[in-house]
């Protein structure tokens, strides 16, 4: 198979007709879905389990079989058993320092070709790929396929090696270009990524991280917490098929928006609608601990809990905000003792007790991955 000629931005054939009916529903999810960002007082605070949620996601497209458990776990001092799970773990890490890191940026600093490749270098320290071209375009040809296989049975080849600083110089250029409309750019801008495959490894991740960032800074999103990767990840065989389908099939672009528009506005109900979940068990929450625990610093320790649903309780010592080990000491025994926080580690020696925060960590999972502590049965 020979590596793929992709066409230069924006000359590509879009039927816009056939678009519209999709274009106005997958802008008024992304409102919708900005109009709670603007409701949480701390977004980066309640969403955070969800953004550690997404790095999950996204890497286990990638094989990666670590879940948001295990990488909260480890945060919090507990080690895997299996040294492959640890590196599963830190790539996960990784793809959310990457995009934290992206977020710090950007109000700055517009998204350029050399923020791409500091966020490469970030997705690829001290992980597997780390010695594949970290922190710059592929010098080497590519594929893909079943893994193992060899270029002339890869179900796709991208461009030639030479060609990729044209065409990733041509992808920025479109990033930042005037467009009808910014969701179709984004289905675009995503594709054409996926299509030049400009490094040698992380190429589906930083796809994938490009999303909410574009979101972020075109001004749909107050923050960059909008996620695809759980959609992709339920629909995969359509989403790589749609992909596969660019230049290669008659409509194949029409396809893959149509594709990348519904995939906006059902996962953008789906965020709304957790983020909501967060909300109200937010409110529920604050008047229970400030009940409980009578004390100034019950919000404080609310957000904490919020932020990390599974956390050492030494960590909570001397963060600003929060009182002395022994009050937060007490404070925890409470909120165990009223069945929203539940054991997974006793302290011992130098080993900190490790507490969850089931009924967070089961939402944010959209499954029951804790058992709720006895007294909240």
């Amino acid at each position: 198979m020979s590596p793929f000629v992709p066409s230069k931005l924006p000359d590509i054939t879009i039927e816009w007709d056939a678009l519209i009916p999709l274009i106005g529903p997958a802008n008024r999810a992304i409102a919708n879905f900005n109009g709670i960002l603007y409701g949480l007082q701390h977004p980066q605070v309640f969403l955070s389990p969800l953004t550690t949620q997404e790095a999950v996601l996204s890497s286990k497209i990638e094989g990666t079989q670590a879940t948001l458990g295990e990488v909260l776990k480890f945060e919090a001092g507990e080690e895997p058993e299996q040294e492959w799970r640890k590196q599963d773990i830190q790539e996960i890490l990784n793809y959310r320092r990457a995009l934290k890191a992206a977020q710090k940026t950007l109000p700055s600093r517009s998204f350029n070709l050399n923020l791409l490749l500091e966020l490469h270098e970030i997705l690829l320290d001290s992980v597997r790929g780390r010695a594949m071209g970290r922190g710059r375009f592929r010098r080497a040809q590519n594929w893909i396929g079943p893994h193992g296989c060899s270029i002339e049975d890869a179900l796709f080849v991208p461009p030639e090696p030479t060609r990729v600083q044209t065409c990733m110089s041509n992808w920025e250029s479109y990033y930042h270009s005037d467009t009808p409309d910014l969701l179709v750019q984004l289905a675009i801008i995503h594709a054409q990524f996926e299509i030049v495959h400009p490094f040698l490894d992380g190429n589906g991740r930083l796809g994938r991280i490009i999303i909410p960032l574009f979101l972020f800074e075109r001004g749909l999103l107050l923050e960059p917490v909008f996620y695809l990767s759980a959609y992709m990840e339920q629909h995969r065989e359509e989403y790589v098929a749609r992909l596969r389908g660019l230049g290669q099939t008659a409509g194949g672009w029409n396809q893959w928006i149509e594709f990348f528009l519904v995939a906006i506005t059902e996962q953008a109900q789906a965020n709304l609608d957790v983020a909501r979940n967060i909300m109200s068990l937010y409110a529920k929450l604050k008047a229970q601990v400030i009940e409980l625990t009578r004390s100034q610093f019950a919000v404080p320790l609310l957000d904490a809990l919020f932020e990390q649903p599974i956390f050492s309780a030494s960590a909570l010592f001397g963060r600003a905000g929060l009182p002395s080990k022994t009050i937060i000491t007490s404070h925890l025994a409470k909120l165990r003792d009223a069945g929203i926080l539940t054991l997974l580690r006793e302290a011992s020696g130098r080993r900190a007790q490790i507490l969850a925060f089931p009924e967070l960590l089961n939402l944010c999972e959209g499954r029951q991955v804790l058992p709720p502590p006895p007294d909240a049965i």
